[in-house]
């Protein structure tokens, strides 16, 4: 069966925007980049927020940037193939390749992509997503690249949900620029 896997890059004290909406503090260097194309390799499908969809736009034409390199150029194309279901209150439609408006409920899509054959993770981006999720006990893996910023405040990874989720450690690794990856598993 597909995991479910919130994956994000977090402040050291819990942030993935900083309080302006901010997230220059966690520009990748190559061995983080690297790292996140291989990721998205394992991916088969991401649910996304709104707000991360409006930014993750940028990526859809990424290739029209004649600044950017092979690295950046792989990636955005992994991503343009990826499936990609945007939930939002606000929104009546949605651009870019294999994206759509989820059209049931955070729970309804996940049983439908775990039920579909294939491979690859089911990812979730976005804090208010991923809370949701966590509410609803959908998450089974908990992907932190921990950078060593503390930036005060903003929008927090964990939101408070009110109760407690036993983690079990998977991996963790150490990048340049001192940022470490965190796996955790859910325990059940």
């Amino acid at each position: 069966m597909r995991r479910v896997v919130y994956s994000m890059n977090v402040s050291l004290d819990g942030y993935i925007v900083d309080a302006s909406g901010d997230i220059d503090w966690s520009d990748p260097d190559e061995a983080v980049f690297r790292y996140w194309t291989d990721e998205i390799r394992e991916t088969g499908v991401h649910l996304l927020g709104r707000r991360l969809y409006e930014t993750m736009l940028y990526w859809e034409t990424a290739e029209q940037d004649e600044s950017l390199g092979a690295a950046e150029l792989e990636w955005a194309a992994l991503w343009k193939a990826l499936p990609k279901v945007v939930f939002s209150r606000t929104l009546t439609a949605v651009r870019g390749t294999n994206t759509r408006l989820a059209s049931g409920t955070l729970a309804e899509e996940i049983e439908h992509w775990r039920a579909e054959p294939g491979a690859g993770d089911i990812s979730i981006g976005g804090a208010t997503l991923a809370a949701e999720a966590a509410d609803a006990d959908l998450i089974d893996e908990y992907r932190t690249m921990v950078h060593p910023v503390l930036v005060g405040g903003g929008t927090p990874f964990f939101p408070p949900h009110g109760r407690r989720v036993n983690l079990e450690l998977a991996e963790s690794r150490a990048f340049g620029r001192n940022v470490i990856l965190l796996r955790h598993h859910v325990t059940r």
